[in-house]
């Protein structure tokens, strides 16, 4: 059963064992962040954990390495995640 994800407004879908990382650069999605001071954009780069590029919000929780964090069906991405982790959110 593939999952669906929301990111940026469009739906995601990712395979069961997938990341969020993987999913999001097998629908074409190679960026979504970018650095504080050059506006750089970052996305999966190491893939393993190890470096910080992919970090992401994911349901409210911030700052979550989208390499590490399993793909569940339903998941709000990025600026689609309520930022107080509630449905809807501040922005509903």
């Amino acid at each position: 059963m593939t999952h669906q994800m929301t990111f940026r407004g469009e739906s995601v879908p990712a395979e069961p064992g997938q990341s969020v990382g993987a999913a999001l650069v097998a629908a074409g999605v190679l960026d979504w962040r970018t650095t504080r001071e050059a506006g750089r954009p970052r996305g999966l780069f190491c893939g393993i954990g190890i470096c910080f590029d992919c970090l992401i919000t994911v349901d409210g929780v911030p700052d979550l390495r989208a390499c590490l964090v399993p793909a569940r069906d339903g998941m709000r991405l990025g600026d689609d995640a309520p930022a107080d982790g509630g449905p809807g959110g501040p922005h509903a």
